[in-house]
């Protein structure tokens, strides 16, 4: 089961960042995932999700919600999804409402996030952390962004790019420190 706060948050992003940035203390994870969706248009399918094009989109063919689903063989810490989307280019086709539920599997996925969008052009960030600020990451096998609504009332939905990100790992487990040169790391323990 995924871990993270008890109840659903909802927030309104405006706006987007034209360039991705993101904080060296994370890593870009979805290399380590199977990815799929709900339903595609040929030649616009998960593939257009992840190979860094701003110009290619995933385009959905269906009802909604349409959905992305990001498996991992193994429990992963994630802390930031960022999607790329365009309202300007995609108008109708652009998401207003996402929600994103975490879980072991498809079985028992539950929503950790809800986010509307309003006019996004850009990079939108959703931080996967809970209310507690202990909470800064979620641990699961299974992440899934669904889309449950579009701008202007629109059917398809076009997402442009979409990373997921967590935290770097400590070089050295159980050790609180985080050293960054080989000579710190050489004389960080006792014997």
């Amino acid at each position: 089961m995924a871990e993270s706060s008890e109840g659903e948050e909802e927030g309104k992003l405006t706006g987007g960042n034209q360039q991705l940035m993101v904080d060296d203390d994370l890593r870009e994870m979805g290399k380590k995932a199977a990815w799929s969706v709900s339903s595609c248009k040929p030649g616009n399918g998960v593939a257009s999700l992840r190979d860094d094009n701003l110009d290619t989109y995933w385009q959905s063919d269906g009802a909604q919600p349409h959905l992305v689903n990001i498996q991992f063989q193994k429990k992963v810490k994630l802390q930031l999804v960022v999607l790329y989307v365009d309202f300007k280019l995609d108008e109708s086709y652009t998401p207003s409402k996402i929600s994103i539920r975490a879980g072991d599997g498809f079985h028992n996925l539950k929503e950790i996030k809800a986010v509307e969008l309003a006019k996004p052009t850009g990079w939108m960030y959703i931080s996967l952390s809970g209310s507690d600020p202990r909470e800064t990451f979620v641990n699961t096998f299974m992440l899934q962004i669904a889309v449950l609504s579009n701008h202007l009332n629109g059917r398809d939905t076009h997402v442009r790019q979409i990373k997921v990100y967590g935290p770097r790992p400590n070089p050295i487990p159980h050790q609180p420190f985080q050293f960054t040169s080989t000579e710190f790391i050489t004389y960080s323990t006792l014997r």
